[in-house]
């Protein structure tokens, strides 16, 4: 079992950054892809963001990609995403998430769910 906390959300101006960090309990999270997902109100969950286990291997949304990065600290039993350059678009509740096994997009693949933290990126 792996519990899952999200925290760093709020407001931002558009052009700023954030870091969100996804504080994990549970003994499995070492050897867990970790990913982030988000949700806007009226869109379906899109995900963000994914890093396998020894973050070796990450894979992004192309709506993110180059302004957002995905790490971990395996010590720390934490993933972050770092979110850099804004925009009003990116406002949404996000959610960390795990599972066992590649890194994946796929939200029905992940076994584990933050409650989630919401980012407003005004303009």
């Amino acid at each position: 079992q792996v519990q899952l906390v999200e925290s760093g959300g709020g407001l931002v101006q558009a052009g700023g950054s954030l870091r969100l960090s996804c504080a994990a309990s549970g003994r499995t999270f070492s050897s867990s892809t970790m990913g982030w997902f988000r949700q806007a109100p009226g869109k379906e969950r899109e995900f963000v963001a994914a890093i396998s286990w020894n973050g070796g291997s990450t894979y992004y949304a192309d709506s993110v990609k180059g302004r957002f990065t995905i790490s971990r600290d395996n010590v720390k039993n934490t993933v972050y995403l770092q979110m850099n350059s804004l925009k009003p678009g990116d406002t949404a509740v996000y959610y960390c998430a795990a599972r066992q096994g590649i890194v994946t997009g796929s939200y029905e693949l992940y076994n584990y769910w933050g409650q989630g933290t919401q980012v407003t990126v005004s303009s």
